[in-house]
């Protein structure tokens, strides 16, 4: 039976040490096979095949049906942003260290990859957020986000006055150094770090994160996904705030702002070996039950 898959995109990381070699293993391996082949124009000067194509990155989704990322979880997320108006599938090559979302390892590509290219895979749905900022009535910027829409104070001492409402309804005010609000695939990034609670990512909800709270009493809270959340500020003088989705960065947020947060209603589509397994991932991520046993 025919491959799902006739035209591939690869996006790598640059800086990884092992770039160069991944990238060549990958082009020889899809070359061999007689795929299309298109590569992001920052990792192309690695290749030599006469056979692959460069575009920009963020073109990819445009001429192929599945793309692989080879890097870390952060080159992860910016080609899940690239490729998420086209509804293709992602998998993830790990060079980085931790990587959550990046699950083969360059010594197992060619197994996996073989496997997963005759259909052989798990497929994953993950749902992004679409954070919009409004200034006097109108969008000034609008970013989507894989793992989190953070605000936070920006070069400043100070901490911020945030009020945040879910669906027009009153949360909580709080001063603090900011606020997270994390997907499930987030919630084992900077919010994990910041103390929140781990989401499976099958689940239907957000966290929201308070970053060095004034008042202790204010804690991470879980809600429901399909809420649209409205974070403003209440100091009477203006401050400097900043906004990241991800690690593209908002600057020069004013106090009379609004950020609107929703779920993107395109989710992205990931693809798993067979025998991935979220909750192996996570005991050897973060050395869970060491030197115990089953």
């Amino acid at each position: 039976m025919r491959p799902p898959f006739k035209t591939i995109g690869i996006l790598g990381k640059p800086s990884a040490p092992s770039i160069a070699d991944t990238l060549f293993m990958l082009c020889s391996f899809l070359a061999e096979r007689h795929y299309d082949i298109y590569i992001d124009n920052n990792s192309a000067r690695f290749v030599s095949e006469q056979c692959v194509k460069s575009c920009p990155s963020s073109d990819l989704g445009k001429h192929c049906d599945l793309v692989i990322a080879a890097g870390g979880d952060g080159t992860f997320l910016a080609t899940a942003r690239a490729i998420a108006p086209f509804d293709i599938p992602l998998i993830g090559v790990n060079l980085g260290r931790l990587g959550f979302l990046v699950d083969i390892s360059p010594n197992q590509l060619a197994a996996k990859l073989q496997n997963m290219l005759s259909g052989q895979f798990r497929e994953e749905k993950r749902y992004l957020l679409h954070a919009r900022i409004i200034r006097d009535d109108a969008v000034i910027h609008a970013e989507r986000a894989v793992n989190e829409v953070v605000v936070h104070r920006w070069v400043t001492p100070s901490m911020i006055e945030i009020v945040t409402k879910l669906d027009g309804v009153y949360l909580n005010s709080q001063r603090s150094d900011g606020l997270i609000v994390a997907t499930p695939t987030g919630s084992t990034a900077y919010a994990l770090s910041a103390g929140g609670p781990i989401l499976h990512p099958s689940l239907h909800a957000l966290v929201l994160v308070p970053l060095n709270p004034h008042m202790l009493t204010n804690r991470p809270i879980v809600i429901d996904d399909a809420v649209e959340i409205e974070i403003s500020f209440c100091q009477t003088r203006q401050i400097n705030a900043q906004v990241t989705c991800d690690h593209v960065q908002i600057p020069d947020v004013l106090i009379s702002d609004k950020i609107l947060i929703n779920k993107d209603p395109k989710p992205i589509r990931i693809l798993h070996p067979l025998d991935h397994d979220f909750f192996h991932i996570l005991r050897g991520k973060l050395h869970w039950s060491h030197g115990y046993t089953l």
